[in-house]
């Protein structure tokens, strides 16, 4: 019984690339089907802002090339080149890794256990008792790894990075003007973020407004429609997006008649979304500066070396975990053989 993970995520595909590979939630199931057909016995999907992953079970026939064909459909281009493939006790160590925050762009960040536990969910009808121990065990791993270790210690969020840059262009937020463009989970916690850094003012934005409303509520802010915010961007000084949109709503069109009225202030964007809501083209505007996730790197770098401190702990308690996980999978392989071990000698009794 051979358990493969492969995919590509922050370490080995830029932004652009990895917004091809991302799944919306109405899609998990129909390619999960269509790897069980080419040969996959269970499988699973992880698809993150950083990350693609699959994990499967393999029968007698291989499944990766279909899993390359299928990236490969999506990117335009060969997707192999981007990607990875761990097998057996490093696909397992794998994944607990990724739960565990140790694979993340910020060292020990606590969402993608959340995001792991959601693909597991979504990814129930194809995987199988392999596959659940598996997606089981990295969700504890991931919970020990955070209590017993100091991997996890201080913020240091995708959100709580993203504010961290607007601080390097502003200085101090205290009284800026803040836009957050989508009220999903990342959207509040960077509005989380932005408020105890003392904004003045912060406008919440989204297709529903309904949404925006409860979460501007929430957090003491003003909510808009979509159509209304655009007029807003002369007055703010910090706009976060964080969308679930396929293609980008904010382009140049929507900046260029502010651009008069800010006169000299600088606007930072933060695009913490995947796919991209920020047109690329928005940077080349004057006094405007846009940032992605794969910028976020270099703003994290100085601030997660305490909790590499921690690896090793981290590590060891992890490969633990991957030894058990691995001697329970080795057992569950021999029930087929003990069955029919049992069936014949009963047969012959």
């Amino acid at each position: 019984m051979g358990l493969i993970a492969v995919g590509a995520s922050h370490r080995t595909a830029p932004v652009e690339v990895r917004e091809k590979f991302a799944y919306a939630d109405a899609e998990v199931g129909r390619v999960l089907g269509r790897l069980r057909d080419a040969g996959a016995r269970e499988a699973a999907l992880l698809s993150t802002c950083n990350r693609t992953e699959f994990y499967l079970v393999e029968s007698e026939d291989d499944p990766i090339p279909a899993i390359w064909q299928e990236l490969s459909s999506r990117l335009g281009a060969d997707a192999q080149r981007y990607g990875y493939v761990r097998r057996d006790r490093e696909a397992a160590a794998h994944l607990f890794r990724v739960a565990a925050g140790l694979d993340s762009m910020i060292l020990g960040e606590a969402q993608i256990q959340g995001q792991v536990r959601d693909a597991w969910e979504k990814s129930r009808s194809h995987s199988g008792a392999a596959l659940n121990r598996l997606f089981q065990s990295a969700l504890s791993v991931g919970s020990r790894v955070r209590s017993e270790t100091g991997v996890g210690r201080g913020a240091a969020s995708v959100s709580s990075a993203a504010v961290q840059l607007a601080k390097q262009i502003f200085g101090s937020l205290r009284g800026r003007r803040v836009m957050v463009l989508g009220a999903g989970e990342m959207a509040e916690l960077a509005l989380q973020c932005l408020m105890s850094e003392g904004v003045r003012a912060a406008i919440v934005a989204n297709r529903t407004h309904e949404r925006a409303a409860a979460l501007a509520q929430l957090h003491g802010a003003t909510a808009l429609h979509y159509d209304a915010c655009w007029a807003q961007l002369a007055e703010v000084d910090v706009v976060i997006t964080s969308t679930a949109a396929p293609h980008p709503v904010v382009r140049p069109e929507h900046l260029l008649p502010t651009l008069p009225a800010r006169g000299d202030r600088p606007l930072c964007i933060l695009d913490i979304a995947l796919p991209r809501d920020v047109d690329p083209a928005v940077r080349e505007l004057r006094n405007v500066f846009l940032y992605d996730l794969d910028d976020l790197q270099t703003v994290v770098a100085t601030t997660i070396g305490r909790r590499h401190d921690e690896l090793p702990t981290a590590e060891a308690l992890l490969l633990d975990e991957v030894e058990r996980y691995w001697n329970w999978l080795a057992g569950l392989a021999s029930v087929p053989v003990l069955t029919t071990l049992r069936s014949e000698m009963e047969r012959v009794r």
